[in-house]
């Protein structure tokens, strides 16, 4: 089978402003919902809550053929444009078998890390990402609050938090002071980093 060529940056955007209009609370309560409960009807999945990830070959291959379809036959919703951005399936195989297989996150050397694909099955360590994850942090203790993540060994890199205040000014989207926040923030992951000996770490 020749696979269909892979989508472009410019393939969603074009798409975005031309797709189906759809309303939100249709997309999120009915449309997603209805598709995803028969298709888990379809393809025969439960769920064993004994198992967090599933080792069955025929469920995982279930699964992936379920999230296929559900993603050639919903697309993707923009919630700026509100139109739905569809996709092939052979856009999505191409897409998939185009993808880069690894990357290197941070930098090369001992506190950076290489991220590559893993099967449920792999001998290989996930890697571990430690931070507040976006959640709002105080500016007085942000710095620090970043630093007991990275002095940790088990952890492998940073996703850092967000600072409540800048100068004890509100860092309001589309203002300077949203853009001074993001620098600030930047800046004091990076230090906390080295203050913790992980010079390099992935951020």
């Amino acid at each position: 089978m020749t696979l269909s060529r892979t989508i472009t940056v410019m393939d969603v955007y074009d798409r975005a402003k031309t797709g189906e209009r759809v309303e939100e609370k249709e997309w999120d309560y009915k449309i997603i919902p209805k598709t995803a409960s028969a298709l888990k009807k379809k393809y025969g999945i439960k769920m064993d809550k004994k198992k967090i990830i599933p080792e069955d070959p025929e469920l995982c291959s279930n699964l992936f053929k379920a999230g296929l379809e559900l993603l050639a036959t919903c697309g993707v919703y923009c919630i700026d444009t509100n139109r739905v951005i569809k996709y092939t399936e052979e856009e999505i195989l191409a897409s998939l078998e185009a993808a880069p297989k690894s990357a290197q996150y941070g930098e090369v050397g001992l506190n950076g890390r290489m991220i590559a694909c893993r099967r449920h099955d792999d001998k290989r360590p996930p890697i571990i990402q430690g931070g507040p994850t976006g959640a709002p942090c105080s500016e007085k203790y942000f710095q620090d609050i970043h630093q007991t993540y990275a002095q940790e060994p088990i952890v492998d890199t940073i996703v850092d938090g967000v600072m409540q205040t800048i100068k004890g000014k509100d860092p309001m989207p589309g203002t300077p002071w949203e853009i001074a926040a993001v620098k600030a923030e930047a800046k004091a992951v990076r230090e906390a980093q080295m203050r913790a000996g992980r010079d390099g770490m992935g951020l």
